[in-house]
């Protein structure tokens, strides 16, 4: 999606190839603020950037089918919960749930495999390395059909984390998969 598109415009690239979501949006492209935030909660430790950027996130939410709703964070692997002691989207997104009263769902998603960090590679290196990398828990299709996901991260860089997750909830019935996070990584072209 271009980094200025109004709500109904498509990139070539989705129009080419669509993806398996059905809007992405990020509070702001990823520069100073946006990374010093996102890494003072993530490997500072303050915990209460979550309530700023899920007040922040907040304003992306979907007005419609709300009632139908269900935030998921995009899961950590256990190692990397326990050496951090949390994961970040999904402070974020009990924030943005107490906010705008829409459940929370920590447990649909889970991440089978551990990953080793992703930001120094390229987009086809972490599309191999995420491949099989997410499952959905035991029961989610239940608990998914027909509803709208709004998928929660902190960082979007090359969307390939969101597009792995988005494909097992829509795979798992749900009927839209929005995804929303913090700050946007922008590239040529973008």
């Amino acid at each position: 999606m271009p980094a200025m598109a109004g709500p109904k415009e498509l990139c070539g690239r989705c129009l080419a190839t669509p993806p398996p979501y059905d809007r992405a949006r990020a509070v702001m492209r990823y520069g100073e603020v946006g990374r010093t935030v996102a890494h003072r909660l993530k490997y500072g430790r303050r915990l209460s950037f979550a309530m700023v950027m899920a007040g922040h996130m907040a304003r992306l939410l979907p007005e419609e089918g709300r009632e139908q709703a269900l935030l998921v964070p995009v899961p950590l692997h256990r190692w990397r919960i326990w050496s951090r002691g949390f994961n970040q989207a999904a402070l974020i997104a009990r924030q943005l749930g107490r906010r705008a009263d829409i459940p929370l769902a920590v447990d649909l998603l889970r991440r089978t495999r551990h990953t080793p960090p992703l930001h120094a590679l390229s987009a086809a290196g972490r599309a191999r390395i995420m491949r099989g990398a997410f499952a959905l828990a035991p029961g989610a299709e239940k608990r998914l059909y027909g509803r709208t996901v709004i998928l929660i991260d902190d960082i979007w860089t090359t969307g390939v984390t969101a597009t792995a997750c988005a494909q097992l909830l829509r795979q798992g019935g749900a009927a839209r998969v929005e995804i929303i996070c913090w700050a946007r990584v922008m590239h040529p072209g973008d």
